[in-house]
């Protein structure tokens, strides 16, 4: 199976990567079911890289009905060692202003009965998750996206939702008086699969609105939110370009061994069809 040492989420409004030159579609079989869309395969600034759109090709999945362990784990079989997220979000506080992006270095999960492990069935691991995002990956994105000219803020809690509606105002105060910064509905699940896949992950968060919590901008719409993504995903394509051209050919992260210490379980207990099922994540902490 082809490689790629890069992968890129693509979210609302990022459905496709012009300059991945070469590209090909990649349909990759996993013991999960089918990933959001093919996987496009190709060459970003001399590197090679693999792009999905979470959403499906022409938008079609809501943020629940994601097959996130599929997606993530892909990403495992195409040999991607960094993921990099795009994402439309809201905005929590007054500073991040539509149009700005935001590099989060915290989550809140608010969703409701997704799936967001590959463990279980025989197998228990428990990651170290007190620092969901990639440290490395999130400072080359941050360097990466004030090249474009837009405004970046380092750091900050984002509050995935479960949606698909919006917040009510009585959340989006909520939310505020937590001290979130951005809230968005699909991040959450991404992060925790790809710490236990030891896959390096970092959101560039694409702020479209207020939410419905400040007075004085309407409540958040569809119309609104679609009339920012263009922009949003063009300086997305050119943050994402300029940060895998700089990432480093090696990882020092400690996101490379996060399962080393994370399995409880006996190796010889675990039943063979898990194995199977997790070869591409757990096969190098096994016996033969």
């Amino acid at each position: 199976m082809e490689q790629a040492r890069i992968g890129v989420l693509g979210g609302s409004g990022l459905y496709q990567m012009p300059e991945l030159e070469e590209s090909h579609p990649v349909n990759v079989d996993t013991p999960f079911g089918a990933p959001s869309d093919a996987i496009r395969v190709g060459q970003l600034r001399g590197v090679s890289v693999a792009f999905l759109a979470r959403h499906g090709e022409g938008h079609r999945l809501l943020p629940g009905e994601i097959n996130y362990r599929a997606n993530i784990y892909a990403f495992k079989r195409l040999g991607v060692e960094r993921l990099l997220s795009v994402s439309a979000v809201g905005s929590l506080r007054e500073e991040i202003a539509p149009l700005d992006v935001v590099v989060p270095d915290q989550f809140i999960d608010r969703t409701r009965g997704r799936v967001s492990t590959f463990f279980g069935d025989g197998v228990v691991a428990h990651i170290a998750f007190a620092d969901p995002i990639c440290a490395d990956l999130a400072g080359t994105l941050s360097r990466s996206a004030r090249q474009t000219g837009v405004r970046v803020h380092e750091g900050g809690a984002y509050l995935c939702m479960e949606g698909p509606a919006f917040s009510t105002r009585a959340e989006s105060h909520l939310y505020r008086s937590w001290g979130a910064a951005v809230i968005g509905m699909t991040n959450l699940q991404e992060a925790k699969l790809a710490r236990e896949a030891e896959i390096c992950y970092a959101t560039l968060a694409m702020a479209t609105d207020y939410d419905c919590w400040h007075e004085e901008e309407e409540p958040v719409t569809v119309e609104v939110v679609v009339g920012r993504l263009h922009q949003n995903a063009a300086t997305a394509q050119k943050a994402i370009a300029l940060a895998v051209a700089s990432l480093p050919a090696q990882r020092t992260c400690p996101c490379a061994s996060a399962l080393k210490n994370a399995i409880l379980t006996d190796p010889e207990r675990i039943p063979q069809a898990t194995r199977r099922r997790l070869e591409a994540i757990l096969g190098r902490y096994l016996p033969g």
